[in-house]
C-alpha cells in the first residue's frame, strides 16, 4: 500500500496546482517565475536528414525521431554563455574505431568580458563565450540582446535578472540614469520604447520559485491591528 497520494517525484509539479502556491500558478505558465521549456535554438545537434529536407519543402522521406542531445548547464547561471553548454560523450582512443571508447566531456571555452548597458549605465564583467560575443553583436548591442532574447535561449540567472532591472528601469523611467543629461536619456527610452511593460509585470520578469513565494508572501502579508483601534474606529463611525 503506497504511503503517498501521489509519488515524491511529483510534489514540486503539484506546488503550483494545490496549496499556498496556487496563486503563484498563472504567474509561472506565462514564464514570469519559471518555465521548464527547452531552447529554441539549435546550437550542438541539427535534426535528421528527412526532417530537415520536410522543412526545406521537399519530400517526408522516411520519419526520423529529432531527439537532442544532452546538454548540462554547470555555471551558465551566474554567465551568459549564449545557449552553449557541457555535452558528454565517448571518443575512440587513437582515433581508431576498433579501440576502446573512452569517455569525454566537450566544454565551451570561456573568457572574462566587460559589457556596458546603456540602459543601467554600467559596466558588467561577465563570463560569456564567442557564441555570446557574436549574438550580441548581431542584436547591435548588449542590451538589445538581453531584451530580445527569451528566458530558454538566455539559460541564464543573471541574464534574467539584468532583463528585470531593465525593464524596470524603462518602465519607471526614472531621472537617476544620466541626470546631467537629459537629452541622452531621453535619446535612449526612445531606443529601447518598444520593449516597456507595465512595472507591476516586470517585477515578476526571471524570479526563480523561491524568489516568487516570497514576493507573493509580501503582497498578501497584512500588518496585524491592534483590537483597541478596531473599537476606537467602530465607536467614531
Amino acid at each position: 500500500m503506497p504511503l503517498h497520494k501521489f509519488p515524491p517525484k511529483l510534489w514540486d509539479a503539484l506546488k503550483l496546482k494545490q496549496g499556498h502556491l496556487q496563486p503563484l500558478c498563472a504567474s509561472t505558465t506565462s514564464g514570469r517565475a519559471g518555465s521548464t521549456e527547452e531552447p529554441t535554438a539549435r546550437i550542438h545537434w541539427q535534426g535528421p536528414p528527412a526532417l530537415q529536407r520536410a522543412k526545406d519543402g521537399g519530400s517526408k522521406g522516411t520519419g526520423c525521431r529529432d531527439v537532442p542531445i544532452p546538454i548540462y548547464y554547470p555555471q551558465s547561471q551566474d554567465g551568459l554563455w549564449g545557449g552553449e553548454g557541457w555535452i558528454s560523450g565517448y571518443r575512440y582512443a587513437n582515433n581508431d574505431k576498433m579501440s576502446t571508447r573512452l569517455k569525454k566531456t566537450w566544454k565551451p571555452q570561456l573568457f572574462k568580458r566587460e559589457l556596458y548597458s546603456e540602459i543601467l549605465d554600467h559596466k558588467f564583467t561577465i563570463t560569456v563565450t564567442a557564441r555570446t560575443l557574436d549574438l550580441i553583436d548581431a542584436a547591435y548591442g548588449f542590451d538589445f540582446y538581453i531584451l530580445k532574447t527569451p528566458k530558454e535561449d538566455l539559460n541564464s540567472k543573471l541574464g534574467m535578472d539584468l532583463k528585470r532591472a531593465m525593464l524596470l528601469r524603462l518602465a519607471r523611467r526614472s531621472t537617476e540614469l544620466y541626470p546631467n543629461d537629459p537629452a541622452r536619456r531621453d535619446r535612449v527610452y526612445g531606443k529601447y520604447k518598444q520593449f516597456e511593460i507595465p512595472e507591476e509585470e516586470a517585477e515578476w520578469v526571471g524570479l526563480n520559485l523561491e524568489e516568487a513565494v516570497e514576493k507573493q508572501r509580501q503582497l498578501e502579508h497584512k500588518e496585524p491591528q491592534p483590537l483597541f483601534k478596531a473599537c476606537v474606529d467602530n465607536l467614531v463611525e
